[in-house]
Parts: C-alpha cells; sequence; structure tokens
C-alpha cells in the first residue's frame, strides 16, 4: 500500500471518494475545471522556461557594462 507508487485499488478507492463527494452530475465539471487549470499551468511553465534565455542575456549584458 505504501509503496513506490499508486496502484489500481488505490486509484479506484479515489474514484470512489471523488463521486461521494461530488456526484455524477458535478464530476464532469470538475474534470473539466481541472484540465483547464493543468493547461494554464503547462502554458505559464513554458512561457516562463522561453523567456529564461532572453533574461540571461540581459542580465550578461548588465554585467559587462560594469
Amino acid at each position: 500500500m505504501f509503496g513506490p507508487g499508486i496502484g489500481v485499488p488505490e486509484f479506484l478507492i479515489v474514484l470512489v471518494i471523488i463521486l461521494l463527494i461530488f456526484g455524477a452530475s458535478r464530476l464532469t465539471e470538475v474534470g473539466s475545471s481541472l484540465g483547464k487549470g493543468i493547461r494554464e499551468f503547462r502554458k505559464a511553465v513554458r512561457e516562463d522556461e522561453e523567456s529564461k534565455p532572453e533574461a540571461a542575456v540581459q542580465n550578461d549584458k548588465s554585467t559587462n557594462a560594469t
């Protein structure tokens, strides 16, 4: 049970608990919201990684000027 990862029985138990808490009708809304949140998080991480090289170049220029 406390192994290196989550197994199928544990995953099913979590799904049943979520179903009991939110109900079947709201489960699609919760899944949709979760998907949107994950997408936004990935987008923010990707934008941050793309801006790091630019910030490093600007930082190098400012240290060479002094």
